[in-house]
């Protein structure tokens, strides 16, 4: 039933695209009350009131909050995007509400704390060291030993995320993710440049609801749909609700480990890990929900709504975890071949004729410059389409099937790559 706490979000994002199914979600269980200096037009409908507060200055946040709550009485503080989950528990540890502490959250923000934390439990997981300038990054990266990734040290989406197989490569990845940015995260977060441990074999997201102090449940496995060579960029995600990885005892053991680890007690995470040959490894511990439309395709596949558990954690209401559906759902992205100017972005007739399509979102318009892997970020992506079926392998061809129903001309050709292997 729907609670009468009020909820306050802190930020509620820019697009409707991949914010709006979230934000729906959360205010059908709770009245939402936004922290935002403005709002978007799709974004009102949802919400009951809104907290004027610059979103970069976290002392003014609080101080906002603080002063709203003195007024209104507040049951919960959430955040569901990767730039205020810090702020989001600093409040409520200073209104005494729900909630893991700052500090649990600024490991997830910060991914030199974060594998510091994992070696010190010894949490499987990258070697990983902090590069200061692009030739130490490439003495850095002979030490660990090729291939090797570059990455931000505080950014999300996989933006400035780059494999790299030669010293050529380790430069040219150093300085782009030193300088990349998305969605603003940068000024977020510690800047730094990683250079880590290559981890081979598939990767997973492991979307996980964290009860209580050593309360942990996996609710759901993502499994990343493979994307071209050379890119770390992610082009779509499955979530089987029979996936085997439900019960691995070894994934279980890993997941507890790591949010031991980094003292999370309460909330909704979403967990990245590679299996390799030699088991489960930590690449990520992210603090909130999962991006990419994850919350749409667990709920799709399971009946689990991951947006309403974070709230009803955050407010201290009782979940519901218990899957009631039995099927899969998945999501692709479609990013440009070439880098260049996008001159048509259209969709074929025919959508009605693939089975289990969900949505198909075009998300550009012609005439805009876009970036091609392994440059692209999230913001280059052109569409996405989530379908429904009976397993993963069917929702995988209705992908395919989709797939085929996008129209797609960009001018100019793609540049050459630094090294190749």
């Amino acid at each position: 039933m729907p609670s009468d706490t009020p909820l306050v979000l802190i930020g509620v994002g820019d697009s409707a695209a991949y914010r709006a199914d979230t934000l729906s979600s959360i205010a059908a269980r709770h009245p939402v009350v936004a922290v935002e200096r403005s709002v978007p037009t799709w974004a009102r409908p949802y919400l009951v009131d809104v907290i004027d507060a610059d979103l970069t200055d976290a002392a003014a946040v609080t101080a906002a909050v603080s002063t709203y709550n003195r007024a209104h009485a507040i049951g919960g503080v959430l955040a569901y995007m990767e730039h205020h989950v810090q702020t989001a528990a600093v409040v409520a540890q200073l209104l005494g509400l729900p909630g893991s502490s700052p500090q649990s959250m600024a490991a997830c923000r910060d991914k030199v704390l974060s594998r510091r934390l994992l070696a010190e439990r010894t949490v499987p997981s990258a070697r990983s060291v902090q590069a200061s300038t692009p030739e130490s990054a490439v003495a850095l990266a002979e030490m660990i030993g090729y291939p090797v990734i570059v990455k931000p040290r505080s950014l999300a989406g996989s933006a400035g995320v780059r494999r790299a197989d030669c010293a050529a490569a380790v430069r040219e990845a150093f300085d782009e993710a030193r300088q990349a940015t998305v969605m603003d995260l940068h000024r977020y977060g510690p800047a730094g440049v990683l250079i880590e441990e290559y981890l081979a074999g598939a990767e997973i997201s492991v979307e996980t609801a964290v009860l209580g102090p050593g309360r942990v449940r996996i609710l759901a496995v993502t499994r990343k749909l493979p994307a071209p060579s050379g890119t770390t960029q992610e082009y779509g995600h499955c979530v089987d609700a029979r996936d085997p990885l439900l019960s691995d005892p070894r994934l279980i053991q890993l997941i507890e480990s790591a949010v031991a680890a980094h003292g999370i007690t309460l909330g909704v995470l979403c967990i990245e890990v590679k299996l390799t040959p030699g088991g489960p490894r930590i690449v990520e511990v992210n603090g909130r929900l999962g991006g990419d439309l994850l919350p749409v395709l667990v709920r799709r596949a399971t009946g689990i709504d991951l947006a309403q558990v974070a709230a009803d954690l955050a407010t201290g209401v009782p979940p519901r975890l218990q899957p009631v559906l039995q099927r899969a759902a998945a999501i692709a992205f479609a990013y440009p071949t070439t880098s260049g100017t996008l001159q048509q972005l259209a969709v074929h007739p025919g959508r009605s004729h693939v089975p289990g399509l969900e949505r198909m979102v075009l998300t550009h318009t012609p005439g805009v410059h876009v970036s091609a892997p392994a440059r692209a970020t999230l913001a280059d992506r052109l569409a996405h389409w989530v379908v429904l079926g009976a397993s993963a392998d069917e929702c995988r061809t209705r992908l395919a099937q989709a797939a085929a129903l996008l129209d797609t001309r960009i001018a100019q050709p793609a540049h050459a790559p630094a090294c190749t292997t």
